[in-house]
């Protein structure tokens, strides 16, 4: 069945949805607030396991003869397998049941993070990789699950508000970013390597009984629709060439950061300035010798607090800009459409994070910090100058095909008029 049609002013929504289903009462329903307070949980609590491990787990590793690379390939494995395993459950969420694959990926994540506590216990060398590998590639697995589910229960709970839920959200994905690494060190320094890994993996576990009973269940059919049919538009290509570069800067500073401490039209143009700034921020980072500036704590704080900034104006727009560019090319609305995109995004997020630590710690180990981040900033900045450029181009397509139906609209208004004298 055909669409009704809506005029180009009714599509304001953040979105792409018709402003008039937007005019609906915003007061929370139980269903939504349940909704919220699950995908809260996951956010903080995947950010904070994820997080612990960049202050010290890569020092501990060198103490297990593993090179700067090999570090750089675990944290890398991670987002390779998280890359695969989005891919798989965004196709068969409705398979799977969207509640089902949240609170199975909770459950297995949490033990997974339990279980990579306790391999100072194994023997140094190829067994402490072999295993490091291992449990990295369950936790990959199982975090696809649960955040691939929760952005398509998200989508569906509030389908007007995409892009204002997810960023708020991203408050808690921020503060467990800045809450792991100080709590992680903290037990680390006074408890040892074990009890960081094995307080927040009982945390997550804790949330998973909560999220049974609170989380709503939806259901939907299955899609006719793929991967490839979405990822091939060329606006959603460009926008996931964008996710990868954003999600490879954060991957880098996994692997690297700690040791050399140690040593609409809006959302647009925030997606493509935030990448030119996170560009700016890596170049500064180092900083980039040519600049001749000394590296202090202070600028390095400074330059990671606007990152996060920046990379937030980006991240933030490209879930909205996929879904509307998917609806706007026939994809029917539903949670199976939400699912293909939910995954996409996660899957173009991991083989960002695969590039960006695995690349990184090799680059680091070759020609140091400055240069490695150099980089890295000057991919953000390609991916930045070529989406603004796929935006003008998509703006003046825009204004000559409206001109074009305007001329055509002109030329249907005079022959009408022309032949009336006749008709009369």
């Amino acid at each position: 069945m055909d669409k009704p049609f809506l005029h180009e002013s009714d599509f304001t929504s953040d979105d792409g949805q018709p402003e008039v289903v937007r005019r609906e009462s915003t007061r929370l329903s139980r269903e939504q607030l349940c909704t919220l307070i699950s995908a809260a949980s996951i956010n903080l609590g995947s950010m904070m396991c994820y997080s612990i491990l960049g202050p010290f787990f890569p020092n501990e590793a060198e103490k297990k003869n593993v090179s700067n690379t090999v570090i750089g390939m675990i944290f890398g494995c991670f987002a390779l397998f998280d890359l695969l395993s989005c891919l798989l459950f965004g196709k068969y969420l409705v398979h799977i049941g969207a509640k089902f694959m949240f609170v199975a990926g909770m459950f297995v994540s949490g033990g997974a993070t339990i279980l990579f506590g306790m391999l100072d216990q194994a023997p140094d060398g190829p067994v402490f990789i072999t295993l490091c590998f291992l449990v990295r590639v369950v936790d990959a697995i199982s975090f696809a699950a649960a955040i691939t589910a929760s952005f398509s229960i998200l989508a569906k709970a509030f389908p007007n508000n995409v892009a204002t839920v997810m960023g708020s959200l991203e408050i808690f994905s921020g503060l467990g970013l800045v809450l792991g690494p100080p709590l992680g060190g903290f037990l680390y320094q006074t408890f040892g390597y074990e009890v960081p890994f094995i307080f927040l993996g009982c945390l997550v576990l804790l949330m998973v009984p909560l999220n049974m009973c609170i989380l709503p269940n939806y259901e939907s059919a299955p899609s006719e629709h793929s991967f490839w049919k979405l990822i091939t538009l060329p606006k959603v290509g460009f926008i996931s060439f964008v996710i990868i570069s954003l999600s490879g800067c954060f991957g880098f500073l996994d692997p690297t950061l700690s040791l050399f401490i140690l040593n609409k039209y809006l959302r647009k143009w925030l997606l493509v300035f935030g990448n030119i700034i996170t560009a700016v921020c890596y170049m500064l980072l180092g900083p980039i010798p040519i600049l001749h500036i000394e590296s202090q704590l202070w600028l390095i704080i400074l330059v990671l607090v606007v990152n996060g900034i920046s990379a937030g104006m980006s991240i933030i727009p490209t879930f909205p800009e996929i879904l509307s560019c998917a609806y706007e090319n026939g994809f029917e609305e539903g949670l199976s459409t939400l699912g293909l995109v939910s995954g996409l995004l996660g899957a173009m997020w991991s083989l960002g994070a695969f590039i960006g630590p695995t690349l990184g710690g090799f680059l680091y180990e070759k020609i140091g910090f400055e240069w490695a981040a150099a980089i890295q900033g000057l991919w953000t900045l390609i991916t930045g100058l070529v989406m603004g450029l796929f935006y003008v181009l998509e703006h003046w397509r825009g204004k000559r095909r409206d001109l074009q139906n305007t001329l055509i609209t002109e030329e249907e208004r005079e022959e009408r008029t022309s032949l009336l004298p006749h008709e009369i």
